[in-house]
């Protein structure tokens, strides 16, 4: 009889880290949304060799979308794993994807070409546009930790300062 974890392959390990980039404007946050060609999500990408999660997420914001003013905020930290076949090579993959919070003061976006679009949304606006059921729990997850612990009136962290990359 053959053993089935024998049979199993063994997956190839990566990760990813993004932002949920919010600015606050009239009192609410606002999300910023990039637009992939199947889905509506956040910037993320790969890890770079040298790079921490923080440094990995504002590089990617960045090349993404050109914001360079992100104030990661502490305390929030999610991780998604998705487990798939490489199209290339049909390696077994599996995937962390890291999202920290990020506020800007910055409304104009520069996006790049691996992007379709972007939209600037409130939550509500945010959640009908995001199809994929793990992304949509990950804005919720943000927006209460956002509305918990910021002072929406002063845009600021109500008890700790904001960290700047």
């Amino acid at each position: 009889m053959e053993n089935p974890v024998e049979k199993r392959e063994k997956a190839k390990y990566e990760l990813s880290c993004g932002a949920i980039i919010f600015k606050i404007h009239e009192k609410k946050p606002q999300y910023l949304l990039v637009k992939y060609p199947r889905y509506w999500g956040f910037p993320k990408g790969h890890v770079e060799p040298g790079e921490d999660e923080e440094k990995t997420a504002f590089r990617e914001t960045f090349e993404e979308v050109g914001l360079t003013d992100l104030r990661f905020v502490p305390g929030f930290r999610k991780v998604a794993v998705k487990k798939f076949r490489s199209p290339i090579d049909n390696e077994i993959i599996r995937k962390e994807f890291v999202f920290l919070i990020a506020q800007t003061r910055q409304w104009n976006v520069r996006m790049s070409s691996e992007h379709e679009d972007f939209k600037w949304c409130n939550f509500e606006k945010a959640l009908s546009l995001i199809r994929p059921v793990g992304v949509k729990r990950l804005l919720a997850d943000a927006n209460l930790f956002i509305e918990k612990n910021f002072d929406l009136n002063l845009e600021i962290l109500k008890n700790e300062e904001i960290k700047k990359v």
